[in-house]
């Protein structure tokens, strides 16, 4: 059975992102395009055509060609946005860097990618100049290339060009390239603003880094291309992320699960004027249906699920911004111009309406594939365009997506599945937990049991004996949590995702 986005087709995306971005700004002149939030430094629409230009010149000027990758190791800022844009121009790709790398993990992605240049805090300039050509210095209020004073020829690129080659996360390997052209991008940037989620005089307070596509794609390329306002968070911080949403007028929140966490349990929502914002989204990582229902309590704001993964560009799903249409616990529709298929994990059968099986997705957002991975590659990705997604979901009659959990984290207990993401939506409901997460663990009798990492609320008490009872009393016997540590943080990546393998080590190490 054949699922499909029951949004308008977008149409075919047969320019560049530069085009499609950089080509409305005139529209908009002198309004805010970039605002570094803990600077207060803006950047219009006018000012990042001008600037993003002298970026490209001097990349050009240094000897970067057409078709060649840039590497860019930059926090949230406005020298990261211009790089980005003056890449493009100067008819490059982007490789995103996390800037907290070690300089050994951004060398990894420096060697694998190819690229010959580098764009970087001064210290990661510094320690990483042996790697590359050339090492420009961005950041501190230096930035070499913006000085440029050189006439831009400029290279316009085509939809079928590569135009950014994230890194996926790597939880379970060395971290893969994934290949995104220009039309995936644009693509990309329609149907998130075909959702209604963005659009002309939206206020962002981004906290989402911009080397992970959820930043870049939709904080920053499909904000802009709305003609909205993204105003950076270089480091998270709940009370003044809650500020900046005060201070700037925010009208749409977009945040991962750790943030809904922390704004439902924490009293600080109260101290701020927040009546600007309209609507409010959450991704990165699967959200229960108890703890969406406690946000929207809290804030009085409908919470709208979203679905995303770097091999689809950003954006794969989103619910209804209408309470009444909006379903609790589902990543609501497909994006436009989408389609998916649910199959059997073990004999790849297909599957029909609420069956759970790895959900397979086809449409214009799908990667071309991992760069230099053919056997990933083809793992994956068939021959038609068909992505084998690895996340483990159903679609109800009505179209609705539900994610249970990754394929490759469902704990084996007894041959029956058991989903973490299920276990630990249960236990954050308990007012003691302030976070948690769940791994499964070696057992000589069931093959695996679920362990518990428990982080527990500030003043609260509780122990291992009760949180098992709490967690036994709400879910089927063969779910029930097994063993409780307290920990003092969970583990996770910067877009939000639990960093299990981390959980699964610590686990190993104190056993041993």
């Amino acid at each position: 059975m054949i699922f499909r986005s029951p949004w308008p087709d977008i149409e075919a995306a047969l320019c560049s992102v530069v085009d499609e971005v950089l080509g409305r700004a005139g529209q908009h002149g002198e309004r805010a395009a970039v605002i570094e939030g803990e600077t207060g430094e803006t950047l219009t629409y006018r000012a990042l055509v001008e600037r993003s230009s002298r970026v490209a010149a001097g990349l050009v000027k240094a000897g970067v060609r057409p078709g060649e990758p840039v590497a860019v190791a930059l926090p949230n800022s406005i020298d990261f946005v211009l790089t980005w844009f003056g890449a493009l121009r100067a008819g490059a790709w982007v490789v995103p860097v996390n800037p907290l790398y070690t300089p050994g993990e951004i060398e990894y992605q420096i060697r694998d990618s190819g690229a010959r240049y580098l764009v970087a805090v001064p210290e990661r300039a510094g320690a990483l100049a042996g790697a590359v050509d050339r090492a420009f210095i961005a950041g501190c209020g230096e930035n070499e290339l913006v000085a440029c004073t050189d006439e831009l020829r400029e290279v316009r690129c085509g939809p079928a060009d590569m135009a950014v080659l994230p890194y996926s996360s790597g939880t379970t390997g060395r971290p893969k390239g994934v290949i995104l052209t220009h039309a995936n991008i644009v693509a990309n940037i329609r149907q998130v603003l075909g959702t209604g989620a963005l659009g002309e005089g939206d206020v962002v307070i981004d906290m989402m880094p911009l080397y992970h596509v959820a930043g870049l794609v939709v904080c920053i390329n499909a904000l802009l291309a709305g003609g909205g306002t993204a105003v950076l968070m270089r480091r998270f911080d709940l009370e003044k992320w809650l500020a900046l949403s005060e201070q700037y007028r925010a009208t749409s929140l977009m945040v991962p699960p750790p943030v809904v966490l922390a704004v439902t349990k924490s009293p600080l929502w109260d101290k701020y004027r927040l009546e600007s914002i309209e609507r409010a989204g959450c991704g990165a990582a699967p959200l229960g249906a108890d703890l969406q229902k406690a946000f929207e309590e809290r804030t009085g704001l409908v919470l709208r699920q979203v679905w995303g993964m770097t091999e689809c560009t950003a954006l794969i799903s989103m619910d209804s911004m209408d309470g009444l249409r909006r379903r609790h616990g589902s990543c609501g529709h497909l994006a436009a111009s989408s389609e998916a298929r649910v199959v059997d994990v073990a004999t790849q059968r297909e599957l029909g309406a609420n069956e759970i099986g790895e959900i397979c997705l086809r449409g214009p957002n799908v990667m071309q594939g991992y760069w230099k991975q053919e056997r990933a590659t083809a793992d994956c990705l068939e021959r038609d365009g068909w992505l084998h997604t690895g996340d483990l979901g159903y679609f109800d009659a009505d179209g609705y997506v539900y994610l249970v959990d990754r394929i490759k984290e469902l704990i084996k207990y007894n041959a029956l599945q058991v989903a973490p993401a299920e276990l630990e939506d249960v236990i954050q409901t308990h007012p003691a937990v302030a976070d948690a997460a769940v791994i499964g663990i070696p057992d000589e009798a069931a093959g695996e049991i679920p362990k518990a990492f428990v982080v527990v609320r500030a003043g609260a008490q509780i122990d291992g004996a009760e949180l098992m009872a709490y967690v036994a009393q709400r879910v089927a016997p063969h779910k029930k949590v097994r063993a409780v540590e307290f920990i003092d943080q969970i583990p996770k990546s910067p877009s939000g995702k639990i960093l299990r393998r981390v959980l699964r080590e610590r686990s190993v190490t104190a056993t041993a």
